[in-house]
């Protein structure tokens, strides 16, 4: 038998072991993280696992209800960020929108 035969046949052997050895390593390592997540309460989306759900990004990006209406030109604002130049140095009470 050639000695490359040989080297195979122990590469197959080696190969087995490994695929054994990690099979039993994997189950240990594994409770351990269960456990680790269990006494830290850690989450998928803490360890960025999770997606982000649909309805989380619309509430992220959710728009901001308007506040102030200019009777002249009908722009809005939600009172938020810059302040318009057609309600600087205003009462603003006198542009609220009412419901």
């Amino acid at each position: 038998m050639s000695t490359y035969q040989k080297l195979l046949r122990e590469r197959e052997r080696l190969q087995q072991q490994i695929e054994a050895a990690k099979t039993q390593e994997l189950a240990a390592v594994i409770a351990e993280i269960k456990q680790a997540i269990h006494d830290y309460g850690i989450s998928a989306a803490d360890l960025g696992l999770a997606r982000e759900s649909k309805s989380a990004k619309s509430r992220r990006h959710a728009t901001i209800p308007k506040k102030y209406r200019d009777a002249t030109s009908g722009a809005t604002w939600s009172g938020r960020g810059k302040t318009p130049k057609w309600i600087v140095g205003k009462n603003r009470e006198a542009f609220l929108i009412r419901t």
